[in-house]
């Protein structure tokens, strides 16, 4: 059984930066791909990014890809995603999700999934 957490969402204004942490325990952290997906008001949620296990392997949809970056500290179990040059079309709440690896991922169907962390970008 795995445990995923997320952390460091807020309040901020178009054009700065948030990094948020996904914390994983229960079980190898190495095992596991890991997922950022968001789900703003109104809308469908999507998943934004994703990094393997291992070789830290990653993919973003275009809306992220030239300003968000993703990456991961075994040694501290956490994945982190840093979102830069935010818009107020970013405000969502954001979820960490693990599963095998990223195909399973980019499919929509991780094994574990945090609670979620509020982002939300003001104009």
């Amino acid at each position: 059984e795995v445990q995923v957490v997320e952390s460091g969402g807020g309040v901020v204004r178009t054009g700065e930066s948030l990094r948020l942490s996904c914390s994983a325990s229960g079980s190898s952290f190495d095992d596991y791909a890991v997922g950022w997906f968001r789900q703003a008001p109104g809308k469908e949620r999507e998943g934004i990014s994703c990094i393997s296990t291992g070789d830290g392997s990653s993919y973003f949809q275009n809306s992220v890809k030239d300003r968000f970056t993703i990456s991961r500290d075994n040694a501290k179990n956490t994945v982190y995603v840093q979102m830069n040059s935010l818009k107020p079309e970013d405000t969502a709440v954001y979820y960490c999700a693990a599963g095998p690896n990223t195909a399973t991922l980019q499919l929509g169907y991780p094994d574990y999934w945090g609670q979620g962390t509020q982002v939300t970008v003001s104009s």
